[in-house]
């Protein structure tokens, strides 16, 4: 058998080759380990201490029983290190591949570049406020035109960040924006590059697994809501503009800080912010963090409780919105039957119901119960919808029950009655008899009508009493008249008319009918007919939801004006001490006696339980649990626009304890919108049972 024999060349060759890989792999290892171990080793230990701030969690929100309203959650930040990112060969593959990376697991990126994703590049058309000042920041520090083209800015953007033609138009606008988002923060006084907000854990985990350099994850704190309701009163958290770093920096706020926006979250800041920490970090090259030494503890921020049932509150926005809706179904109900008929529609008639507000206020300490504006939105998602908001039609960023601002019709007639009888110029026995139409300046070509005379009839002699109930407004006339619309202004700043309420959210005052500021008003001089109709709730008179519950209020108690401050009690943070406890407290009075207030409280009583002169609002209340006292009121928007409808009430009769208002924008009249009173009075009345028995103010529910 022959054997195959390998020759001695080959062999050499082969062994030379084996020498020759040796010896290069010992060369290797010699400079890596003796000549350059030291410096690698050293490197390798290489530590870095950095301080950062440890922001405070923010003050909870509570309602009056303690329910939380608004807590904290705890969350993980992604943040970009621009020293490692920009350290690699290709920083822009680096950012492609990362947000590739965010998108892949269900999460969204910061990106504040205005221009849109696609070609042709655009300018974003709903450019936020901060968005606008990031880019005007943006021109002036790279010295740019601020009227070039989107598609001009991307251009210098592909040469500025380096981004070569390898990259589509679609990928250079993403690393584009990135890199934006990181540069604008110099050119303007912001918070740092948050690169991800409140990541996923698949998204952080994955991170980790594959030890990507350039990435910190941090922990942070978002603002969580507890309820569905009261995003008006609630207000919103965000990043501080430029205005807002000018005055929260002179208190030591972080640049990167969030403060309050809007509602409570604004108006008590400085109770719920908190003082940041400060922490020195310690960590070795890998971004390893080894130690971690305090140097300022942070101080969470104290809880706030408010005057507000959280119950009450759901269920008054949710009866108010319902309510709305029943009053579309009518409506368009009624359209359909006209139409039937044969009755012609004025297609320039404004009819479209374009808002409401509800509010519910305690008569015997004048505090806010519940206090609904719709339409509404959800203030957990406010910062990434805002624009969207912005443009929503009938404006649900609107808090109506604190900005919008009515003509209060014959709501406000109580007001006129007492003014006339405490002023003596009638007394409880005083009629008149109501003629239809009032001629005393008829010569001068005015005469206005009672409502009544529309329908061919005409009210009996009445007394003050009865002219509440029927909302005679020749009787109204006849005493505004005689009244005159400076004594009815200084009833009306009393009742809290016009004026502030003293609670501490941003509220609109107003106004009484006047002289001084007529003109603003109207554009004409002023003239009898405007104390005439003053006196029956309209001329210039416009007052605010909650002005118009603490009015009632003020009627049911007597005259006896309360503050509607909403803040209940201040806790520390650790709930150890009370830093504050809410006492009643008196804006006003209205001084007259009882007996001109036992006839106002009949005539309000007699609305709603007179069934000769008033079935259809009897009817409403006929059934209910307490005996109720109200007044309705239709207010006139102008020509070819629907009224608006309004109703205040309070309860129980003898011993009040809680007043309600409503108004429903282009309502039609107030006999139309009490329902949704009467259907939170129910509500009022049904949580009030289980309160009273199951739950203590201010306690802390498990």
């Amino acid at each position: 058998m022959n054997k195959r024999l390998i020759k001695p060349s080959r062999l050499l060759a082969m062994a030379i080759i084996l020498v020759l890989l040796l010896t290069v792999y010992l060369v290797f290892l010699y400079d890596l380990q003796i000549i350059q171990g030291e410096e690698y080793y050293n490197r390798s230990n290489e530590l870095s201490t950095e301080t950062s701030t440890v922001t405070a969690t923010r003050g909870n929100i509570f309602d009056r029983y303690g329910r939380l309203m608004v807590g904290n959650t705890e969350c993980y930040n992604l943040k970009i290190d621009t020293d490692k990112l920009f350290a690699n060969e290709d920083p822009n593959a680096v950012i492609l591949e990362l947000v590739e990376l965010v998108e892949s697991f269900g999460d969204s990126y910061t990106d504040d570049l205005p221009i849109s994703m696609e070609p042709p590049f655009e300018y974003l058309e709903d450019m936020t406020e901060i968005q606008r000042t990031m880019l005007d920041a943006y021109y002036v520090r790279q010295e740019l035109d601020p009227n070039s083209s989107a598609v001009e800015l991307m251009s210098y953007m592909r040469t500025r960040y380096e981004i070569d033609n390898s990259y589509t138009a679609e990928e250079m606008r993403i690393i584009a924006g990135v890199r934006y988002s990181i540069n604008v923060r110099y050119a303007v006084n912001t918070a740092d590059y948050v690169f991800v907000e409140d990541a996923s854990m698949k998204l952080i985990s994955s991170i980790m697994e594959q030890k990507l350099v350039g990435i910190d994850v941090e922990r942070a704190y978002v603002r969580k809501y507890s309820t569905e309701y009261a995003a008006h009163i609630l207000g919103y958290t965000g990043l501080m503009t430029q205005e807002e770093y000018e005055r929260y920096s002179l208190l030591d706020y972080a640049n990167d800080a969030m403060v309050g926006k809007d509602g409570i979250e604004y108006a008590f800041e400085s109770y719920l912010h908190g003082k940041d920490g400060e922490v020195i970090e310690t960590k070795n090259a890998a971004g390893t963090v080894l130690s971690t030494v305090y140097t300022k503890e942070p101080e969470p921020g104290n809880h706030i409780y408010l005057t507000i049932d959280s119950v009450l509150q759901e269920q008054t926005e949710r009866i108010l919105a319902s309510g709305v809706e029943a009053l579309k179904r009518t409506q368009e109900q009624a359209k359909a039957e006209a139409a039937a008929r044969g009755e012609p529609v004025d297609p320039e008639f404004k009819d479209e119901m374009t808002g409401a507000a509800a509010v519910v206020v305690d008569v015997r300490t004048g505090e806010p119960l519940a206090m609904a504006s719709w339409p509404t939105y959800d203030v957990s998602t406010v910062i990434e919808n805002y624009q969207e908001l912005m443009e929503t039609p009938n404006a649900p960023l609107f808090n109506r029950a604190l900005l919008g601002t009515y003509a209060p019709g014959s709501t406000f007639k109580p007001c006129t009655a007492i003014a006339a009888l405490t002023q003596g110029i009638i007394n409880t026995e005083y009629k008149v008899k109501c003629e239809g139409v009032f001629t005393k300046y008829a010569a001068d070509g005015y005469a206005p009508e009672c409502w009544i005379w529309a329908e061919g009839y005409t009210h009996d002699e009445e007394s003050v009493t009865y002219a509440i109930r029927d909302s005679c407004n020749y009787f109204f006339y006849t005493i505004a008249n005689e009244l005159g619309v400076d004594s009815m202004g200084e009833f009306a700043h009393n009742f809290g008319l016009g004026v502030s309420t003293g609670i501490e959210l941003v509220e609109a005052t107003g106004n009484m009918s006047n002289r001084a500021n007529h003109a603003d008003y109207a554009g004409t001089e002023w003239r009898i007919g405007d104390t005439l109709q003053a006196g029956i709730g309209q001329a210039d008179s416009i007052f605010t939801p909650l002005q118009m519950a603490e009015y009632c209020a003020t009627v049911a108690n007597g005259g006896t004006r309360y503050s509607a401050s909403i803040l209940k009690s201040i806790r520390s943070y650790d709930y150890s001490e009370k830093l504050y406890e809410r006492e009643p407290e008196i804006l006003s009075t209205v001084e007259s006696a009882d007996y001109n207030w036992a006839a106002v409280h009949e005539g309000m009583y007699e609305v709603l339980h007179d069934w000769a002169n008033n079935s259809k609002n009897v009817e409403h209340w006929v059934d209910c649990e307490w005996e109720v006292a109200g007044k309705t009121g239709t207010a006139q928007k102008g020509e070819n626009i629907q009224n608006d409808g309004l109703f205040m009430c309070y309860a129980p009769y003898d011993d009040p304890e809680v007043a309600i208002f409503v108004v429903v924008e282009r309502g039609g009249a107030g006999a139309n919108v009490q329902f949704i009173a009467r259907n939170i009075m129910d509500a009022y009345i049904t949580i009030r049972g289980y309160s009273d028995t199951s739950e203590e103010e201010m306690t802390l529910l498990k």
